[in-house]
């Protein structure tokens, strides 16, 4: 049963930015209520490889945050769970969230014999199965090795067939639960966060790239689980098409950036995580694995200079001045860039295996049930305005942002969200 009040501090979204205020604020002493969309936390940090500069695996700051979450007893958390309605004032919200089955309890040891008798297979979307990748899972499914909850998932595709009483049957703990309904839970809450992250920008709408006509373009996003040991190739880089490795990569800065027809803004993290991916290029193929980043300017800012001056350095990686006209495709399937290069303007036409589109980040808040006095700018991030009572942006809720800003300004929410809630305490003592 959920207890909340209005000193209750909701945190909407898990990603590493509602963790981060979730943590924060438990760690203080107050009583939070965290609900994530996805069947487990972590958001798209855990669905990366590495992070830059160091290249360390995103294990090594969610394990700490999951280490520290289970530890506190301020925090309850909802997965599959999305906020429908908020109403009230600074204070004193009442909120709705609906809850969706997983058709699995809190008796799962994530011993995965119930995907052993599945067969149904659906999307994989934590390794965008939906996009390029077409990763699938079994109906009974782990979504990934440190998914929190560590639970199995039940598709609800197969509910009400002879599949899902196999796999119920082949559970030796009673934790499958195929009578699960969806439901709504209403909450107090004194303050809220809101850090529902991002959602990478759709290519669909890039026309003269082809992302949806030429299965050897993706998006950064696809490419980051492809070079993973644990996505959908086992780490290696194949084109979509054909399955050839894929050795001869252009990754194609601010496609959908810094436009007037798409995004706006400049979304600060690509142009780090493509020198980043030019990394996985060279883990895989050694000097056979070729980069060429085209791009208007980098934007590698403070820290992050010599990460990009590294990559700047390096033999096999090549950086093209220019804003990449269209792309056509070859008959071998090879994708071919059209375009002028302004150091020289000079004219090109330069085939690749694979080209990966530096998509940007588009606030996830955008169409969501938020009140609507929240201010927000003209991308659809939430600004900091007085207006907006007791509500939060965190993350990338509130700017384009890389994980490390993002923690810090999911801290700074969770200190404003906790004056909130003394505020109200100290009004009713």
């Amino acid at each position: 049963m959920t207890v909340a009040t209005n000193q209750t501090i909701l945190v909407v979204g898990g990603g590493i930015a509602g963790m981060t205020a979730a943590i924060e604020a438990a760690e203080a002493g107050k009583q939070v209520v965290l609900v994530e969309r996805n069947p487990w936390l972590g958001g798209r940090t855990a669905q990366l490889y590495r992070y830059f500069p160091k290249m360390c695996h995103p294990t090594c700051g969610l394990e700490i945050n999951l280490r520290r979450l289970k530890a506190n007893p301020n925090v309850q958390v909802f997965t599959q769970a999305e906020v429908t309605g908020i109403e009230g004032v600074k204070g004193d919200y009442s909120v709705s969230v609906r809850l969706s089955p997983r058709f699995v309890n809190s008796n799962c040891t994530a011993c995965g014999e119930c995907a052993k008798v599945a067969t149904t297979e659906v999307v994989d979307r934590f390794n965008y199965g939906d996009g390029k990748t077409g990763a699938r899972v079994k109906a009974a499914y782990l979504p990934h090795e440190m998914s929190y909850p560590q639970r199995f998932v039940i598709d609800p595709s197969v509910i009400g067939t002879p599949e899902a009483d196999a796999i119920a049957g082949a559970c030796k703990y009673g934790a499958v639960d195929l009578a699960q309904q969806e439901e709504t839970v209403s909450l107090k809450a004194g303050a809220i966060v809101w850090a529902t992250g991002w959602k990478p920008y759709d290519a669909n709408k890039i026309q003269y790239y082809g992302y949806d006509r030429f299965p050897n373009v993706i998006t950064n996003v696809e490419f980051e689980r492809l070079a993973d040991p644990r996505g959908p190739t086992g780490g290696k880089i194949l084109r979509p098409s054909d399955g050839k490795e894929a050795k001869n990569i252009a990754f194609i800065q601010c496609a959908g950036s810094r436009d007037e027809n798409h995004l706006r803004h400049c979304s600060r993290f690509c142009c780090m995580a493509s020198l980043k991916q030019t990394h996985y290029v060279q883990e895989a193929w050694g000097d056979e694995g070729k980069s060429t980043i085209y791009y208007i300017d980098i934007r590698a800012i403070d820290r992050f200079e010599d990460f990009y001056q590294k990559v700047r350095a390096n033999p096999n990686v090549t950086f093209v001045k220019s804003k990449v006209a269209r792309i056509s495709e070859d008959k071998n399937g090879d994708p071919r860039l059209w375009g002028v290069n302004t150091e020289g303007y000079k004219r090109y036409s330069q085939p690749h295996d694979l080209v990966v589109l530096a998509v940007g980040m588009d606030p996830e808040v955008k169409g969501m049930q938020i009140p609507a006095e929240v201010a927000s700018d003209s991308s659809g991030f939430i600004m900091a305005d007085a207006m907006n009572g007791g509500i939060f942006g965190a993350g990338c809720a509130t700017n384009a942002l890389d994980v490390n800003r993002a923690v810090q300004g999911a801290t700074a929410a969770a200190l404003r969200a906790i004056q909130v809630v003394n505020q109200v305490a100290r009004a009713e003592a």
